[in-house]
């Protein structure tokens, strides 16, 4: 199929390169022109056939409305917006109706995999009616994994948004719990090799995970995680995802905590945010916090 792609950073760009690998044919568009197909969303729009399906890859808030809203003035009846960020789920359905008033249709996809998606498939998280799913089934598709890995979860706006809200805090309370397990393996004297010992649990164990993978990777880089600092960033979704529970009376116990601990990291130099920082640089890039060079200061590695 033909599909424009806006927004080719780190998650981006490796789906359009998993599209076009699939032999899709791909017009992206970002305000990078390094990387960029075309110089603006209005020729982008205009080397699309029709009907035309526009994929945003921007970050929630502000860039995405935008977005969707400069979309919805360049397209018209039939055509399509799929909203692939991290948008919060109660946004879309304010999306859906503005592009429903010019006759364009709306689909939410949460979309995990990270740096690895374009190997190994993306995680994909729909919502929409079935008539605008079916319209990007084909490079869903593609993008997936060969095996499951896509769920039209709902036919409201906001369905796909708010079941990767939700896998997201799980992930919050995974990563905090490995990274307890951790920081406690650390601090004894009984333990000889803290990484061998996460090592094993990689086969055989019920705890055995791809984040359990990623922290054993960046132990094996880094053994006692010496240089990063206790500091991890949240997206917003777990935030979201409290609030959800809190709203429809979910005790929601350990993906509270685990937020809230991230919430410490940033007053002290946590010896369990080490292992979080470094899980989310190695699944997703994610930006890490490093000691400052002598006289210097301190800025986030990509």
């Amino acid at each position: 199929m033909d599909i424009g792609l806006v927004g080719l950073g780190k998650m981006g760009g490796n789906m359009r390169t998993r599209l076009r690998d699939g032999g899709h044919t791909v017009v992206g568009y970002d305000r990078n022109p390094d990387v960029s197909d075309v110089a603006s969303l209005e020729e982008l729009v205009e080397k699309l056939p029709s009907p035309k399906v526009v994929w945003v890859m921007v970050p929630a808030g502000d860039p995405t409305w935008e977005t969707v809203k400069a979309l919805g003035e360049l397209l018209g009846d039939g055509d399509l917006v799929v909203d692939g960020g991290n948008s919060k789920y109660t946004d879309d359905a304010v999306n859906a109706e503005l592009l429903a008033r010019q006759g364009v249709g709306f689909v939410d996809c949460g979309v995990s995999g990270g740096v690895w998606g374009l190997k190994n498939g993306y995680a994909l998280m729909c919502g929409g009616s079935d008539e605008n799913v079916a319209k990007v089934q084909p490079a869903l598709d593609t993008l997936k994994p060969e095996e499951g890995g896509f769920v039209h979860a709902g036919k409201n706006p906001g369905a796909g948004h708010f079941a990767k809200m939700v896998h997201n805090g799980i992930e919050y309370a995974m990563m905090q719990s490995y990274a307890e397990g951790w920081e406690l393996l650390e601090k004894v004297d009984l333990i000889d090799n803290v990484t061998e010992v996460f090592d094993s649990w990689r086969s055989g164990t019920v705890i055995r995970s791809w984040l359990l993978d990623l922290l054993v990777a960046a132990l094996e880089d880094d053994t006692h995680l010496e240089k990063l600092s206790g500091y991890a960033d949240d997206s917003g979704e777990g935030r979201w995802t409290v609030e959800a529970a809190i709203d429809n009376a979910v005790p929601m116990n350990v993906i509270a905590a685990s937020l809230f601990a991230r919430f410490t990291s940033r007053q002290d130099d946590s010896p369990a945010m080490k292992a979080i920082a470094a899980m989310r640089n190695q699944f997703g890039g994610h930006a890490v916090h490093t000691e400052p060079p002598v006289g210097g200061d301190a800025n986030p590695t990509p």
